[in-house]
């Protein structure tokens, strides 16, 4: 049906409608079930149905595989992971590896062990080799607590022993001989512990220890200059090494609970000065040791990080692969005999042919004794839709499709979209001072985009570079649009020819238009540049550009009724013909058709009629004589006979449209038994509304409540529809405004204070303010808009939207699923 429908005097046009689709079904023998389905992928032209809907993922087939290869890429998440932490990035590789997914499995298996174990003794040494570090800090600051300690000491003993030798003095102690000979059987042994605590806890900890022990205890803290990694945790903190002082047990018990709770590292420490400093000497020896061991297994351990990054690319694309080919095969149901697999699935006409040779070849390279089966059945389903598009018209789909997906083979607005969106977006948007701005941008990323499309985008960047060529038109169209309106950055030039019209006396441009006298011929394309700067330049092109608004916005709606013609011939649908398309176009044209030629009329012939009134007189006294308002000779018959057709044209679509589609229910109910099973494309569209069983009732006053809504959604809508053009006007004027305000109060202003730094500054301002405002936030703007008007007043005279996309089994799409 496509394909005649596409024959004759036009050339066939590849977005106007879907490609032709068909449901096949392949049986394929066990053993060369896996091939062909990474085949297919490879093809990515077939969207397989799941047969097994009823089934949980884990009764299927297939589900063992799945979990094997959910566990091979849990592995290389963990390698990812490894090698970022390493800084070691996977190289990508042209060749393609060699390997069986068995294979691959045991030697992730291998390498994943191995890897784990080089990070554990990692670990256990880098823990020790932290520990020691802190334990040689504790030994060097409390040794030189002790050393200052034993100091002082010994030079008080030498006062002493001075003193008892000089004699004795005033101010010699009465109880110093008996201080002196205290029995040193009774005096009190001091315990000490040495350690580490985190710097911002040390205050709270010599706090607690001292509530803890009632004061009973000496606490000398010393700080560490620079941040020491934790065992513990293996982060860097800055911490005081600290000596306590105690007596008792029961005192060090709860010295051990405060260092326990406050993360405080206790290490070893010998009073006498020598032992330490043959600790020291240990530790130093043993630091040197570990550090050895440490960046030996850091250079092993990187060796096989490259290894691993070496291949990561083709291990990531073969496990992805076998994971979605046995997520395919589980959508496949098992014969009878248990020998082959059943699928079922959509694809284009045009693909039949390579699909066949993609199963003659997996058949052939897995050495199968039976090639499995390609067959085309008939159904009544509705196919998914598919187009075929290229980087420059993928992203104007895109715009339709965020609308909702063309129902199969309807007519696809793509084809208008490309050159309607961007002329209207220009026709808000139009200086062909920020259209050539626009437009480096756009180029900017059409010559870089080989380059881009292989790097990771922000969204933002990623949403402007998927839009490029939509940016190009858009540019290009301002420019155009912007030469008719003569702005350059609000700024007017006499580029084509030199104005029209000159002044009568030298205030003529400080009072009105009237002033100005036409000397030479009328300036050949777009607006004077006269007009720029009068007193009369926003009533001029307020008119113009209002006018402008309601003839693009008729024209656009017309061809959205034809459109629906040409949908209704596609699927033989007469009734939508004559009691759709006719009457809708009457009364459109009627009404809004007859005000478009009015406008035509009173620019060719310069009248000072008021089409306001024409319009409005129209409904509320159509006999009466237009006097002045008269355009051409027969214009009153004419409206009266405008005005007939329109109001005939409302029950013409309300009335017969659901009596027909009555009487063809109960003649095809009628005959059902004894019909053939159609083949045609029409048997898909006409059931793709029904249910698939054909035997549901036809509720007539259903159906004739959805064509009342149809006629009064039309008929509102074609005045509001209408009215929603003249933000082309309203969008337009806004951005011309904008331009000149910055212009004039920004630029010229600055440029009138005769100083650099203001000239400067000024300059500044406007870049930022033309930048931030009309660029982006303008463009943002006028974009929007012209997206309403497409989706709402265009697309809904014809555009059901109410498809869904073909998806086929395709490995180039494993990169955006990840």
């Amino acid at each position: 049906m496509g394909e005649v429908a596409r024959g004759g005097c036009c050339p066939p046009m590849d977005l106007f409608r879907s490609e032709p689709m068909q449901l096949v079904q392949l049986i394929i023998p066990i053993e060369s079930a896996h091939r062909t389905v990474s085949y297919l992928g490879d093809l990515g032209l077939l969207q397989f149905k799941d047969l097994n809907a009823d089934k949980s993922p884990f009764q299927r087939t297939y589900a063992a595989q799945i979990r094997r290869s959910g566990e091979m890429a849990r592995r290389l998440r963990f390698f990812k992971e490894q090698m970022l932490k390493a800084g070691v990035s996977p190289k990508y590789s042209t060749t393609p590896v060699d390997v069986n997914i068995d294979d691959l499995e045991v030697k992730l298996t291998e390498i994943e062990s191995e890897l784990t174990e080089m990070n554990a003794n990692g670990e256990k040494l880098q823990r020790s080799y932290n520990e020691l570090v802190e334990y040689k800090l504790v030994l060097q600051k409390a040794g030189e607590f002790f050393h200052s300690a034993q100091s002082r000491a010994l030079e008080q003993q030498r006062e002493q022993e001075s003193c008892h030798l000089s004699g004795e003095s005033i101010e010699t102690p009465l109880l110093q001989d008996q201080e002196l000979s205290v029995d040193s059987s009774k005096q009190v042994k001091l315990g000490f512990l040495a350690g580490l605590v985190p710097r911002e806890k040390s205050m709270v900890f010599e706090r607690i220890l001292f509530r803890a022990t009632r004061g009973n205890v000496f606490l000398r803290q010393a700080t560490v200059e620079d941040p020491v990694t934790d065992p513990v945790s293996g982060e860097k903190t800055e911490k005081n090494v600290f000596v306590v002082f105690y007596a008792g047990e029961k005192a060090k018990a709860k010295i051990l609970k405060i260092c326990e709770a406050f993360g405080a590292n206790r290490y070893p420490f010998a009073e006498e000065l020598g032992k330490q400093a043959q600790m020291i000497t240990e530790v130093s020896g043993r630091l040197l040791e570990l550090k050895t061991t440490l960046d030996a297994g850091l250079l092993h351990r990187n060796n096989l990080l490259n290894t691993i990054g070496a291949q990561f690319e083709q291990w990531d694309v073969l496990v992805r692969k076998e994971k979605s080919i046995h997520h395919t095969l589980n959508m496949l149901s098992l014969d009878v005999t248990k020998k082959c697999l059943v699928a079922e699935g959509w694809s284009p006409v045009f693909a039949t042919k390579q699909i066949q040779e993609a199963l003659q070849r997996a058949a052939l390279d897995s050495n199968s004794q039976v090639n499995a089966i390609f067959q085309v059945l008939q159904t009544r389903e509705l196919p998914p839709t598919y187009f075929r598009t290229n980087k420059f018209t993928s992203s104007f789909q895109g715009i339709i499709d965020s609308y909702g997906v063309a129902k199969y083979q309807e007519a696809n607005p793509t084809v208008y979209t490309v050159v309607t969106f961007p002329f209207l977006f220009a026709v808000m948007f139009g200086d062909w001072g920020h259209g050539i701005c626009l437009l480096l941008a756009a180029l900017y990323f059409i010559i870089r985009e080989k380059k881009l499309s292989s790097q990771k985008l922000d969204d933002i960047t990623e949403m402007t570079f998927g839009g490029r060529y939509v940016i190009l038109l858009m540019a290009i169209f301002s420019i155009y649009t912007g030469f008719i309106y003569n702005e350059f950055f609000s700024v007017p030039f006499a580029i084509f020819a030199p104005s029209a019209y000159d002044c009568r006396d030298l205030s003529c441009r400080d009072a009105t238009t009237v002033g100005l006298i036409k000397v030479r011929d009328t300036y050949p394309f777009g607006v004077d540049p006269v007009w720029h700067g009068t007193r009369s330049e926003l009533p001029f092109l307020n008119s113009l550009k209002m006018k402008m608004s309601i003839l693009l916005g008729v024209a656009q709606m017309n061809l959205g009724i034809v459109m629906s013609y040409f949908n209704a011939i596609f699927f033989r649908n007469s009734v939508n013909v004559w009691f759709q398309f006719i009457p809708q176009m009457i009364f459109l044209n009627s009404l809004f058709g007859y005000l478009s030629l009015l406008i035509i009329v009173k620019w060719a012939t310069g009248s000072q009629a008021d089409l306001y009134h024409i319009l409005i007189y129209m409904f509320l006294s159509p006999t009466d004589d237009l006097g002045e308002n008269q355009l051409f000779a027969g214009q009153k018959n004419l409206q009266l006979v405008l005005l007939l057709l329109a109001v005939i044209s409302v029950p013409w679509m309300l009335l017969p449209k659901p009596f027909i589609l009555k009487k063809q229910h109960e003649a095809r109910h009628g005959v059902e038994s004894y019909a053939p099973l159609q083949s045609t494309d029409e048997s898909l569209q006409v059931e793709s509304n029904h249910d698939s069983h054909g035997h549901e009732e036809f509720e007539f006053s259903e159906v004739f409540v959805h064509q009342l809504i149809h006629t009064i959604e039309f008929v509102l809508g074609a005045v509001s529809n209408t009215a929603s053009y003249l933000r082309l006007w309203a969008l337009s004027l806004a951005h011309s405004e904008l331009s000149s305000v910055f212009y004039e109060k920004v630029l010229m202003m600055a440029w009138g204070y005769n100083n650099v730094i203001i000239l400067i500054v000024g300059l500044i301002v406007f870049i930022f303010a033309t930048v931030g405002v009309l660029l982006v936030m303008e463009t943002l703007s006028a974009f929007l808009h012209a997206l309403r008007l497409h989706w709402v007043e265009f697309q809904n005279k014809f555009y059901e939207g109410d498809g869904y996309k073909f998806h086929p089994f395709s490995f180039s799409w494993l990169d955006d699923e990840e």
